[in-house]
């Protein structure tokens, strides 16, 4: 089998940047909740989907605000796409889906959890975690545990990984931690970029394995002089990035591995949430349903 793991809050932000707005008949916007019903729709129905659970960010601040007042909060979040987050939990739900809605956790948190403790089960073939995000990559594990970016209908496995970011997916913390990530509110470290950071990281793998003296590096980096002495005044600071970057893998999850198996739509709750959403034909594609 397969497990399909969906992280809900990037289906929804790509529903809402790129499918068309929608007005229900109270002039409340609820297009990208229609698209995320579509594009969910169409994974299941899709031959190989047994075993599916989606994570949504039910608030966006986390622990992780705790470590590092500049982490990322829910400010600037556009209202009619925060505004959608409770109405796609519960278009999931309707689909028969398990549903994450993580409050002290964030969605990628859960799924690297899942991803971990199910990949080795025996009667599990392969995970998809369903995101291109970079900070998931840290997550794969050879041809095992994979990222599949469900827009480009493309698989990320470990030497994709290595590919397009220079590192293997145990360094992707590192990396993020030293280079920043703008979209998490990680600083980074000034002039550690992409290729710098990733060449480095390539030969020694974590922060804490890089020689304090560049002249001890065993590999040549434009600039080492200038990016050593940035770290070694930032080293503290990098680790703590590093702590923000790393993903949990000892979230509790309630279901068993069996509770992931999708049986089907719940006929009674779809309909109704397609009748807000102003979509009754999405009905029409499902021939078999589970109890509500």
């Amino acid at each position: 089998m397969q497990i399909h793991l969906i992280d809900g809050t990037y289906e929804l932000y790509r529903a809402y940047y790129g499918a068309p707005g929608a007005l229900n008949s109270d002039g409340v916007e609820i297009g990208a909740a229609r698209g995320l019903m579509r594009s969910l729709t169409s994974l299941l129905l899709e031959p190989g989907t047994s075993h599916v659970a989606i994570a949504f960010d039910h608030v966006i601040e986390s622990f992780r605000n705790d470590l590092f007042d500049g982490y990322k909060t829910g400010e600037g979040i556009e209202p009619e796409l925060w505004a959608q987050f409770p109405l796609a939990e519960e278009v999931a739900a309707a689909l028969g889906l398990v549903v994450w809605p993580m409050v002290e956790f964030e969605a990628d948190d859960v799924l690297a959890t899942a991803a971990h403790r199910w990949s080795q089960a025996d009667a599990v073939e392969r995970v998809l975690i369903c995101s291109p995000d970079k900070d998931l990559a840290q997550c794969v594990e050879g041809e095992r545990v994979v990222l599949l970016d469900r827009m480009r209908s493309r698989i990320i496995a470990e030497p994709d990984v290595v590919e397009k970011w220079g590192v293997s997916p145990a360094s992707i913390p590192d990396l993020l931690a030293l280079m920043g990530d703008a979209a998490d509110g990680v600083p980074g470290i000034a002039r550690w970029g992409l290729k710098s950071t990733s060449r480095v990281l390539a030969e020694y793998g974590r922060i804490e394995e890089i020689p304090p003296d560049p002249a001890d590096w065993a590999v040549q980096v434009r600039g080492a002089a200038g990016l050593s002495t940035h770290l070694e005044a930032e080293r503290k600071e990098a680790l703590l990035y590093r702590s923000l970057t790393v993903l949990r893998r000892d979230v509790p999850i309630a279901e068993e591995l069996d509770d992931l198996r999708w049986q089907g739509p719940k006929r009674r709750r779809l309909t109704e949430i397609a009748q807000r959403l102003g979509d009754t034909n999405i009905l029409g594609r499902f021939t078999s349903w589970a109890e509500d």
